[in-house]
């Protein structure tokens, strides 16, 4: 019986702001003046990139360089992944296909009425293509375990015996085929596992990188003794050898080992760490506000960013308690939200910022806390 590989998805907060600070705001630059992008936060390393202008491998923290406004192509291997993506400083498998990249651009609003891209990232989390590719790509890396705050590591060893097998299978990966045929065992072997099944994940001389015994070989060797004494260390019985075959056997991957979950949180927590370190990059120029009670002047707050100009693309406010504290006036092009009292002293409200900038299709969410004293 096959035993269950678990991939094991996990991140926390700490390790998210520790990698965020070391990407800063412009992308990097080289020696020359490309950016640098990386793919999903975590990284992928070991992908083959292509640009108008660029070629290479994508580091260690998955980072690829691009000039503005190029698209890139992405290939494991001899495999190609998908084509024309906008290149940019964060690039997630989501924009790896046409009608997600679309989909994004249109945010969902949230419980208070704000504009928000997590709940249609989350939605489109259930495409198949997706999840299929996400599938291939997890089962690729080189552990079988995705450790916490880890990307996915593809290695020069297995990428060789990709592009070994590829010529072998019975038909092209199609992404875009069901869940069921991309995932499929038993006697109709999908070519995603008929891949996995010629790629050993250990060093090139371990025991379970070789073929395993055959059901011939196992009868045709002597059984080992029921007395110790008569042992002979220097053969190999047939227990020993259906043993070997079962370990072989049962260290062989596939893609159906990753279910809709692990696909899930692992994208989930990528999809995550992007937004956090996307909203770390700005702040409102007061967090607690306090006006007099009776003071019914227009009052502002202003967003601003860390090392750089305010471009934003659209701004949206709200007031929790509008009883107390309403909005005035929105204004993208300057960031800033007027506000003025409404209420009586002891009263107060949250103002809730959201706004995306115009370089990403992400929402960022600040908030103000008004006092009326």
């Amino acid at each position: 019986m096959r035993s269950v590989h678990r991939f094991q998805l996990t991140l926390t907060l700490v390790g998210t702001l520790v990698l965020a600070g070391c990407f800063d705001d412009s992308g990097g630059s080289a020696a020359d003046d490309t950016l640098a992008g990386r793919l999903n936060f975590n990284g992928v390393s070991g992908l083959g990139y292509q640009t108008a202008s660029q070629s290479g491998t994508t580091t260690d923290s998955g980072e690829f360089r691009y000039y503005p406004g190029e698209t890139v192509e992405f290939r494991v291997g001899d495999l190609s992944l998908a084509q024309g993506i906008p290149a940019g400083q964060y690039v997630t498998f989501l924009e790896f296909f046409p009608e997600v990249r679309t989909a994004l651009q249109a945010p969902l609003v949230d419980s208070e009425g704000l504009s928000t891209h997590t709940l249609r990232e989350q939605q489109l989390l259930q495409n198949v293509p997706l999840n299929n590719l996400s599938r291939l790509l997890i089962a690729l890396n080189w552990t079988e375990n995705i450790g916490e705050g880890e990307g996915i590591e593809i290695r020069e060893r297995v990428i060789r015996q990709l592009n070994a097998a590829l010529p072998g299978l019975s038909s092209p990966i199609d992404f875009n085929v069901s869940e069921a045929e991309f995932t499929a065992e038993g006697s109709n072997v999908s070519p995603a596992n008929q891949l996995l099944a010629e790629i050993c994940f250990y060093p090139e001389d371990d025991p379970l990188c070789q073929p395993p015994p055959t059901l011939e070989e196992i009868d045709n060797a002597p059984s080992r003794p029921l007395d110790e004494n008569a042992i002979d260390p220097d053969v190999v019985y047939s227990e020993d050898l259906a043993a070997l075959r079962s370990r072989i056997l049962e260290s062989v991957r596939t893609v159906t080992e990753i279910d809709n979950e692990a696909v899930k949180t692992y994208l989930s927590r990528e999809l995550k760490a992007i937004t956090t370190a996307v909203a770390n990059r700005y702040y409102l120029d007061e967090e607690v506000a306090s006006v007099p009670a009776g003071d019914t002047a227009i009052k502002s707050v202003a967003i601003r960013k860390i090392g750089g100009d305010l471009a934003l693309a659209e701004l949206e406010a709200i007031s929790t308690r509008p009883q107390d504290v309403q909005i005035h006036a929105t204004n993208w092009q300057s960031g800033e939200v007027e506000y003025f009292v409404a209420g009586p002293a002891g009263g107060e409200s949250e103002l809730l910022l959201s706004f995306r900038p115009e370089d990403t299709y992400r929402w960022v969410r600040k908030q103000l806390r008004v006092l009326i004293r």
